[in-house]
């Protein structure tokens, strides 16, 4: 009888541990699928759309200047990049970067809520009331913002359901569509989720892009106020100036 003969491999030459998979994807998938990186694309939208709103804010207050003035900026929109861009492809560009922003920032926010929820699924016994009332109507203001991006859309851009509806003539179709009542309740009502979207948001994208020290905080929070307010009046300034005849 014959015994087989071990050979004992040296413990020099075994192999080690087996390195962890790596993510399939790269790093944008990476960057998509960790909760810090939905923040970040939340703060960097968010900061993209909040530009787009100062601008748009006050290209709206040229309304107080006459026709002239409105409808020229509009016709200058359209011819911007030429001849490099054809004839109103910047707004076209403009109006796709924002759409993806737009979605990708209420996507992030989506998901983030229900890792949330799931992070929890027992209801807290008692409601934690430190929340400001802006972090409690994020959600839903979010929501009425998004529904408000259609309307405006309809109103002002294809002209669908404003009373005049003429392109290129926004002045005389901003007139007409702050005639009726309940344009001016809804973007009223838009405008005043915009100003507590952005007073929380924005302290929100500081506080995901790494700003922590106490002095720089009370004061973005300052600043973020003091934003807000400037874009809400700033935005119902103009159904205002229409409504009491200073805009006709």
């Amino acid at each position: 009888m014959t015994m087989a003969t071990v050979t004992r491999t040296p413990h020099s030459q075994r192999p080690g541990p087996r390195p962890p998979d790596r993510p399939r994807g790269g790093f944008v998938r990476t960057l998509w699928g960790s909760t810090i990186g939905k923040k970040t694309v939340m703060a960097v939208t968010g900061l993209l759309m909040l530009a787009y709103l100062l601008v748009h804010m006050f290209a709206n207050l040229k309304v107080f200047f006459g026709p002239e003035e409105m409808n020229g900026y509009a016709h200058w929109l359209r011819t911007l990049g030429e001849p490099l861009l054809r004839h109103g492809w910047f707004l076209w560009i403009a109006r796709v970067v924002l759409l993806a922003a737009v979605v990708l920032h209420g996507v992030s926010a989506y998901q983030l809520s229900r890792r949330d929820i799931a992070a929890r699924p027992v209801k807290y016994q008692h409601q934690r009331r430190q929340a400001s009332y802006a972090t409690r109507t994020m959600r839903w203001g979010g929501i009425i913002l998004a529904l408000f991006i259609v309307w405006h859309v309809l109103d002002l851009t294809t002209g669908t359901v404003n009373p005049r509806g003429q392109e290129g003539h926004p002045y005389e179709n901003i007139v007409a569509g702050f005639q009726n009542w309940y344009a001016n309740v809804i973007y009223s009502v838009a405008m005043l989720a915009v100003g507590l979207h952005i007073r929380h948001g924005f302290w929100s994208a500081a506080q995901t892009l790494g700003v922590t020290r106490p002095g720089a905080a009370r004061l973005l929070k300052a600043g973020a106020t003091l934003l807000a307010l400037v874009i809400t009046a700033g935005f119902l300034s103009v159904p205002i100036g229409v409504m009491t005849g200073v805009v006709n």
